[in-house]
């Protein structure tokens, strides 16, 4: 690094090690703390190794290794039986929403929202409190869409804001669990808190991960991809639903599951008016058409994308339980008296195979 923090300025307890690892080592390069919660086998793991991302750089060849040791801030990692959230300055919700019902985690959530930490839940999938701060939208509503809805009944929604999971990364299936890979490195995008101070915090955190550089070789440093983005509009993080209704739970047949690029582009016409539609329907809640990607742009990048979407391979392999930004866009709609036939086939296919699963 080009130059060491002081001092740690943020304490971060990080739901989720997967997308928590990377966000960790972000914090950790600009001098922040953060605690991974895991299961106790993968604790171990990174409290006696550390993490390490791979992570490509713009210009160059490869991938380069970050570890964890040598930068600023610190790691250690825990289960969640032994953690007080009232010790961290900001929570990170990073994990897929039917996990937050798991033994352990359950009552953690329950000790965050009694903390009063404020929230930033990283999902495609916005959370309850979260959908509270929209003005108009009847959450009551929406409970039907949550693994179980009363898990967060607790939590203020003026602490709770959302960020999108933009960057792409995996961990590599021959690799230790401390060990993620970045694929695409583009930015996360927060919405504001509701309060200033909040706000002011994640401010002061973009602006601390953008002056981050690295020393590649003797003297030379380049700045790091994946940075932190705030927004004021609420609408922002929102973007992926278009996205996600457009290709990602169109990969999901009746019989059989299809690449991304194939829900895109065997149909362009059909796929752009369920990627407007969703886009007006954002607008129509508050958005504004700048805070979405054009769908040419996203039409673009699908051409690349060769495999079903992540949702699609959990259905077909079997899951009893996945996000469901699908249904939550299509009730969202039906509040405000739209609907759109495609939108409602998907809705329904993505339920029959949950309904298969469920029975096996």
């Amino acid at each position: 690094m080009s130059e060491r923090a002081t001092k740690i300025k943020y304490r971060a307890l990080i739901l989720g090690a997967s997308y928590g690892s990377l966000l960790s080592t972000k914090l950790m390069m600009a001098g922040h703390s953060a605690t991974l919660i895991c299961r106790a086998s993968t604790a171990d793991i990174f409290n006696r190794e550390g993490s390490l991302v791979r992570m490509p750089i713009k210009g160059r060849e490869g991938l380069f290794d970050i570890q964890s040791g040598p930068l600023p801030g610190d790691l250690d990692a825990a289960s969640p039986e032994g953690v007080d959230p009232s010790e961290y300055d900001f929570v990170v919700l990073a994990m897929q929403e039917p996990q937050y019902s798991a033994i352990g985690v359950r009552e953690l959530m329950d000790r965050i929202a009694k903390a009063e930490v404020p929230c930033v839940a990283i999902t495609n999938m916005p959370l309850l409190p979260f959908l509270r701060r929209i003005p108009g939208l009847d959450t009551d509503t929406l409970r039907e869409c949550f693994h179980d809805a009363s898990i967060w009944d607790a939590f203020d929604p003026s602490l709770m804001t959302l960020c999108s999971p933009d960057p792409q990364a995996f961990r590599p299936p021959e690799e230790q669990p401390n060990v993620l890979q970045v694929r695409l490195p583009t930015n996360f995008k927060a919405a504001r808190f509701t309060s200033d101070q909040h706000t002011d915090m994640l401010r002061q955190i973009e602006a601390d991960i953008d002056s981050v550089r690295m020393e590649l070789s003797a003297g030379e440093q380049v700045e790091v991809p994946v940075k932190l983005r705030v927004y004021e509009s609420l609408f922002v993080p929102l973007a992926k639903w278009a996205m996600l209704m457009a290709g990602n739970y169109r990969c999901v047949q009746a019989n059989e599951m299809r690449p991304i690029k194939d829900a895109v582009h065997s149909n362009l016409v059909e796929t752009e008016a369920v990627y407007n539609w969703v886009v007006e329907l954002c607008c129509g809640l508050g958005g504004d058409a700048s805070d979405f990607v054009p769908f040419s742009k996203y039409a673009k990048a699908a051409e690349s994308l060769l495999n079903p979407s992540s949702v699609a391979r959990a259905l077909a392999g079997g899951s009893h339980n996945i996000e469901r930004v699908d249904k939550l866009v299509s009730l969202i709609a039906k509040q405000r008296g739209q609907n759109l036939q495609t939108v409602d086939e998907t809705v329904n296919v993505v339920e029959d195979w949950l309904s298969r699963n469920q029975s096996l």
